[in-house]
């Protein structure tokens, strides 16, 4: 079965500017601090977007963070049973290790390779 994508994010430097951005741009709520991983936002900078259950298409789940350590990107992250083992075949296949696996404070498992075209791609899986 095809792995789907479950999650995006987009991280800068500021992130309550581009919250302020993609808010007024989207209609994008955040729920603000939003805990995630160490690596992947400053703590209490993240912040996941607010679901909207009135909308009978409500996209993927996403958030917003970074910091001032943080450059900027977009990625997406797909679906994983095992996040270990997906980043090491990614590498087998000419992509590169980036990050992870590391364990977000929901229990969540996440991880990034580079393509090998140098696209950031993130994993995620369930808690184990």
């Amino acid at each position: 079965m095809a792995r789907p994508v479950v999650h995006f994010e987009v991280t800068g430097r500021d992130p309550e500017s581009l919250r302020g951005f993609f808010g007024e741009l989207f209609d994008w709520r955040f729920d603000v601090p939003s805990r995630v991983a160490d690596g992947i936002s400053d703590p209490d900078a993240y912040g996941f977007l607010t679901p909207d259950t009135s909308n009978e298409a409500p996209g993927i789940p996403g958030g917003v963070g970074g910091g001032p350590g943080f450059g900027p990107k977009a990625l997406f992250y797909v679906s994983v049973e095992d996040v270990d083992a997906s980043l090491a075949q990614a590498e087998r296949l000419g992509g590169k290790r980036v990050f992870g696996p590391a364990v977000a404070p929901s229990g969540l498992v996440v991880g990034h390779f580079a393509d090998p075209e140098g696209n950031l791609i993130g994993l995620a899986a369930p808690p184990r």
